[in-house]
């Protein structure tokens, strides 16, 4: 008998909300807030319409976005969550600061939202 792996996520998960921030010599900085909604199959991010950033230079801002959606992707995958990703995540709000934005701070942030995420479906309430 062959067990059916849960689909990820299993119900719409709003308002994942993540700040990463690490003061040292190398600082961090990215504030994203997602919602993960359940999909056909596979994994698709975009970017809410109208989404604005203040921060300079603008192009910067897609490479972060990017590195968010690879960290969350990545964090899904990861085999002992055991899940069959059939997730659309939307990025609703964002924050960068000049001293501490990067693509590795908004990978984190990701990588952090994604097991948020995962755990909010654990929650014996849900």
């Amino acid at each position: 008998m062959t067990s059916v792996l849960p689909r990820f996520p299993p119900h719409p998960i709003r308002g994942v909300r993540v700040l990463h921030q690490k003061q040292n010599c190398a600082p961090h900085f990215a504030e994203i807030e997602v919602d993960f909604e359940p999909a056909a199959d596979g994994f698709v991010f975009e970017v809410a319409q109208g989404l604005t950033v203040d921060y300079e230079p603008a192009e910067a801002l897609s490479r972060f976005f990017e590195a968010a959606a690879v960290g969350i992707e990545e964090q899904l995958s990861l085999p002992e969550h055991a899940v069959v990703i059939a997730t659309r995540v939307v990025l609703r709000r964002a924050r960068a600061d000049t001293f501490g934005s990067h693509e590795l701070a908004f990978k984190i942030a990701g990588y952090l939202a994604a097991r948020q995420a995962l755990e909010c479906t654990r929650c014996p309430h849900r």
